[in-house]
């Protein structure tokens, strides 16, 4: 169950290995080895990349091996490419108008859906363009469940995603906010954590003692045979998926934000933003088998709701990346040890700082958090029971065999990211990560907040519903 004592919101990064080994030299050395390649989105028709295919900037074939897949990175796609795009891909009526507000009832979305015998539109796959979900609101007289949030035009982009036309930023998708609602069901449990990890397997941290041992003891090796051996000896690392399922498109979400952090960590994905400080760039050699845990919480700075629960808004546009060290046994058991390092503290604070930059470059961090605000609205929804009060039971969203979201190969095993670096005598190498999200911990009562100036509640009355029947999405002016 959930530690109350933790941060309210904790996207926790597992496994950071940075195994430290001696090794002679005096000169700075970045080497790396990886085992993926890249492409280049060429003459590729955009639209159909991004609706038929899996996004984050990974690839996951049919055996569930995940690989970097860079064909649709932000800078790969051209200018040119996204201006086609954008012309071609037409929107109906004013939804392709850009909103400050726009809101979704979801019980009214469903019963579109079901109306129009299962037909989905575009403008129900994405949500009507909302971009960030700022709002949710209970309405006891028409008994509506409404998302709320700012909201434009879309078309499809970078990373296989669709994006706002203005922001080139992500919209809300379907099929990740149901995944939320069923994470946080009618009848669901409570306190679940959704998330995954890439862990080393026992065996692999085994025979990464027995490399270490063997280099220590055999001076004259290489930087590249030393990266090539710490690769080698971990093999491949396996996946887990916590809370969700793991063939849905949100777990190989989780699972692309965590493999292109740790990516950015070891230099393997640089990220052209100026002042962004790398773990393996600024570490230091320290205790030996040192491992890294950092945790991503959101840097939200509270969740505000109404006094009859009714209305929320989350405050706060960024991601707090902290972290801690650990210490490797040879048998592969960790316990915290010493100080932060400085490598760890510089990566932790200037993505912190950065956040808004790098998910403009890496989109799935900008996807990434819109699933962190969608976790904590189900979570809300369930906890305050507006399912019950709307007697909204989620006939078609929460039902697989009548909406299907399981069709993606689940996540299952990756090959380890591996950078080294010569510090003085000693070459550096970490490898590993992951996710653990607890989305009630948001909305307890030491994090929450009362809306005392009844701002949200004055937002609630002015968008309160006056809607023809059919109606599910409308714009706040």
């Amino acid at each position: 169950m959930k530690n109350k004592r933790q941060p309210f919101f904790v996207l926790r990064w597992l496994f950071l290995y940075a195994v430290m080994f001696s090794f002679v030299g005096v000169v700075p050395l970045f080497a790396q080895e990886t085992g993926t390649g890249t492409t280049t989105a060429g003459q590729a028709d955009l639209q159909e990349l991004a609706a038929n295919r899996p996004g984050g900037g990974i690839f996951v074939d049919a055996n569930g091996v995940v690989s970097r897949d860079f064909v649709m990175d932000v800078g790969a796609v051209s200018r040119r490419q996204l201006m086609a795009a954008r012309a071609s891909h037409r929107l109906p009526g004013d939804i392709s108008a850009q909103s400050p507000m726009r809101c979704v009832s979801l019980n009214r979305l469903e019963k579109a859906i079901v109306d129009a015998d299962g037909i989905i539109t575009e403008e129900m796959l994405y949500l009507a363009g909302i971009q960030r979900i700022t709002h949710v609101f209970y309405f006891p007289d028409s008994k509506d469940i409404v998302i709320a949030g700012p909201a434009e035009g879309w078309f499809p982009g970078h990373e296989h995603m669709m994006i706002g036309v203005n922001t080139q930023q992500p919209v809300l998708e379907l099929r990740h906010l149901i995944t939320a609602l069923r994470a946080y069901a009618p009848d669901g449990e409570r306190g679940i954590i959704v998330g995954c990890s890439i862990d080393p397997t026992q065996e692999g941290s085994v025979r990464l003692q027995q490399f270490q041992q063997r280099f220590n003891s055999s001076p004259g090796g290489t930087h590249r045979e030393f990266v090539r051996g710490v690769r080698e000896s971990i093999g491949m690392q396996t996946v887990r998926i916590d809370g969700i399922s793991g063939t849905t498109d949100a777990a190989r979400m989780m699972v692309a934000a965590d493999y292109r952090m740790k990516r950015i960590a070891l230099e393997a994905d640089p990220v052209p933003v100026r002042g962004m400080q790398t773990f393996l760039r600024n570490t230091e050699p320290n205790v030996s088998n040192a491992v890294f845990r950092w945790y991503f919480m959101p840097d939200y700075d509270s969740v505000i709701l109404t006094e009859d629960r009714t209305g929320m808004q989350l405050v706060g546009t960024g991601v707090k990346l902290v972290g801690e060290n650990e210490l490797l046994s040879a048998t592969g058991e960790r316990m915290v040890v010493g100080g932060l390092d400085p490598g760890s503290r510089a990566f932790t604070q200037s993505f912190t700082r950065l956040y808004p930059q790098i998910a403009q470059r890496a989109l799935v961090f900008a996807q990434l958090r819109n699933w962190i605000d969608m976790l904590i609205c189900a979570a809300h929804i369930q906890r305050e029971d507006f399912y019950g009060k709307s007697g909204w039971s989620m006939e078609l969203f929460g039902c697989e065999e009548k909406y299907r979201l399981e069709t993606f190969p689940a996540p299952q095993q990756v090959e380890p990211v591996v950078g080294s670096r010569r510090i003085g005598r000693t070459l550096v190498a970490p490898v590993g990560g992951g996710i653990v999200i607890e989305a009630e911990l948001a909305l307890d009562e030491e994090h929450a907040r009362a809306d005392t100036d009844n701002k949200i509640a004055v937002e609630q009355q002015r968008i309160a519903l006056q809607l023809p029947e059919g109606v599910w999405w409308w714009d706040v002016r």
